[in-house]
């Protein structure tokens, strides 16, 4: 077969039906206004995309599946007027000639959420054991925002993908502006718990972030990491130069229960906190750092440290510098490891209600500008996304991968995100998703620390043309 030959077969892999709009079944009220938090702001430039596979274990009509997915996803957005609505600029203040004071915010109007449908070939477990980075992304769409007409942008895109052969692909996309990826993640499930039960389990929450504090004089960056970092990283205007030129590219990884468990010599470590300092450490050798630990920004869900429920529905994730000011002399991976955990678990001990009150503060009182994390490394922590609860759309439709991704100036110089793993794989086995450019990749991958995880490579970015 020629390379031609076989470019255009990959291509037909994925043949998309029609693009169409799914409106909410009950009118909202209209010209109704919900205004952004500080933390969504600051997300502005970035995105989330999502891709959910489910085996399938019973033969369906084409378009069977896709038709009763679009209409429970109408019942669905009647709880989510903040996605059926559009962005307006409105004026804050009283100066209103100050292009500064005008923000975004959602206006609703019913105009719906879009939804793709499409048809891929084979199998669902055909297409995991082969996909890549840029294959996964055509699962779900994604349309940037029309500056000049963003009443007519739609916030968030849902793609459904029948495959001809058994199984399904759930893709959601959303602006950053709007929501986290611990948001997007919980629509996905309050849309398969009202497919398969009518009933939504935990419908989300709208309302405020935590009142300000009064007559509050702790606002010293140099006390507080947290908000040193907002400052430094909102003042960032352009992309550094030192962010690597190479191609981007995308692993997924699942560390097994027992080889987590065993190199967790510290009570009260998390999964998360391990494999954190595993990459950490990779990372910066395949970076060139050899006696140092790049720099890293841990992101991380602080709804419950600023008392919110997990329904909270809005940006409440957000991104701590890690620091390691002392030289790695040793050369024992190890021990390296144990520093790097041990600053990990101390770097996210320090985060509390005042510390990230401190940020919310200061963001409301100076016009920022989105946050950017240069050439950082970004490690995001999605493991309390796991549930005792399967997210089942039908009995026959099991869910067997999660993808993220994040993308955007706050996704830094790579990043990695670790996910919960099937729950057959223990409790301290996760799955994370690596984007570093390739050559780092290759480097990574062998990595004898990464190799002693043992871990197993869900999806290889061998597979990748470049």
């Amino acid at each position: 077969m020629s390379a031609k030959e076989e470019t255009i077969m990959e291509e037909e892999r994925v043949r998309f039906i029609c693009k169409r709009t799914v409106v909410s079944t009950k009118q909202v009220e209209p010209g109704q206004l919900y205004r952004l938090s500080v933390l969504d702001h600051v997300m502005e430039p970035n995105h989330i995309r999502l891709v959910y596979y489910y085996r399938c274990s019973k033969t369906r009509e084409p378009g069977e599946i896709t038709k009763k997915l679009r209409e429970s996803l109408a019942y669905t957005l009647n709880c989510y007027p903040i996605i059926t609505g559009r962005l307006v600029k409105e004026i804050d203040g009283t100066d209103e000639k100050n292009e500064l004071n005008r923000q975004w915010k959602v206006k609703s109007n019913d105009s719906g959420m879009r939804m793709v449908e499409a048809r891929a070939t084979g199998t669902v477990e055909e297409w995991l054991r082969n996909v890549n980075r840029e294959e996964e992304l055509k699962l779900v769409h994604w349309e940037d925002i029309y500056h000049d007409l963003p009443y007519y942008w739609s916030t968030f895109y849902v793609q459904v993908t029948e495959f001809e052969s058994g199984g399904l692909a759930i893709g959601l996309s959303c602006s950053h502006l709007l929501a986290d990826s611990v948001c997007a993640m919980m629509f996905i499930r309050a849309w398969a718990d009202l497919t398969l039960t009518r009933n939504m389990m935990a419908p989300p929450l709208f309302h405020s972030l935590p009142p300000r504090r009064f007559a509050n004089h702790r606002l010293i960056a140099n006390n507080n990491q947290l908000l040193s970092h907002y400052i430094k990283s909102c003042a960032l205007t352009a992309t550094p130069s030192n962010v690597a030129k190479d191609r981007m590219v995308t692993v997924t990884l699942l560390f097994p229960d027992p080889l987590v468990r065993a190199r967790n010599n510290e009570p009260g470590v998390s999964a998360f906190e391990i494999l954190a300092g595993v990459f950490w450490v990779c990372v910066s050798l395949a970076k060139g750092k050899r006696n140092e630990f790049m720099d890293m920004s841990l992101c991380v869900d602080v709804r419950k440290l600023l008392r919110l429920d997990q329904s909270y529905f809005g940006n409440c994730m957000v991104y701590h510098k890690v620091h390691y000011s002392k030289p790695v002399k040793t050369k024992d991976r190890l021990l390296s490891l144990s520093h790097a955990v041990q600053e990990i678990h101390k770097t996210t001990k320090r985060l509390d209600y005042d510390t990230v009150m401190d940020l919310i503060e200061w963001l409301s009182s100076n016009n920022s500008n989105p946050i950017s994390n240069g050439s950082d490394l970004v490690c995001a922590n999605l493991e309390n996304m796991a549930s005792s609860r399967p997210m089942m759309f039908e009995e026959d439709l099991i869910l067997s991968h999660v993808s993220c991704y994040v993308e955007g100036p706050v996704a830094g110089g790579g990043q990695f995100i670790v996910l919960p793993s099937p729950s057959c794989e223990g409790p301290m086995s996760r799955v994370v998703m690596v984007s570093l450019p390739s050559r780092e990749m290759v480097k990574v991958l062998d990595d004898d620390l990464l190799l002693s995880f043992a871990p197993v490579l869900l999806m290889d970015y061998t597979k990748q043309t470049y």
